[in-house]
């Protein structure tokens, strides 16, 4: 389990003394604490990791965007190292081209046609793409395709 993996490596980057990683690592236990407590579970599974990790990753984005625009590279750096720590955890992301297509597939499957048609197609969307695709980007290109 994806869990037990993140427990181990925290253990050795206390061993290790990588400190970067431990902190992102020590980030992802809190979140998944937090969730567990939220939902009273004992374990989470890879997938609802994986979403509390997804999670970290945009409000990690929203921050280095938020440290860029006050002139704070140094903190907006940080955030971004932090990003490409979670992401070893997530599964590979695929391309714009790719989500692009199977979002055609989609939408073609479900006879969509208008913008009305967004719901039942981002709802499909959501669970083909779990972990694998950002749900801003497919929420603007399936925005795009059906306007």
């Amino acid at each position: 389990m994806l869990e037990k993996q993140i427990n181990q490596d925290i253990k050795e980057s206390i061993l290790r003394h990588q400190s970067e990683k431990l902190e992102a690592l020590r980030f992802i236990k809190t979140a998944i604490q937090v969730e567990k407590a939220k939902n009273g579970l004992e374990l989470l599974t890879d997938e609802q990791v994986i979403k509390v990790v997804q999670k970290l990753v945009s409000q990690s984005n929203e921050s280095a965007l938020q440290y860029e625009n006050g002139n704070r590279s140094d903190l907006a750096e940080h955030e971004k190292v932090m990003i490409d720590m979670y992401n070893t955890y997530l599964p590979e992301q695929l391309s714009i081209d790719q989500i692009t297509e199977k979002i055609t597939e989609i939408i073609t499957e479900l006879g969509a046609i208008t913008i009305r048609d967004m719901g039942k197609v981002m709802k499909k969307c959501t669970e083909v793409f779990a972990g694998t695709a950002d749900n801003k980007t497919i929420g603007s290109i399936v925005k795009t395709k059906l306007s």
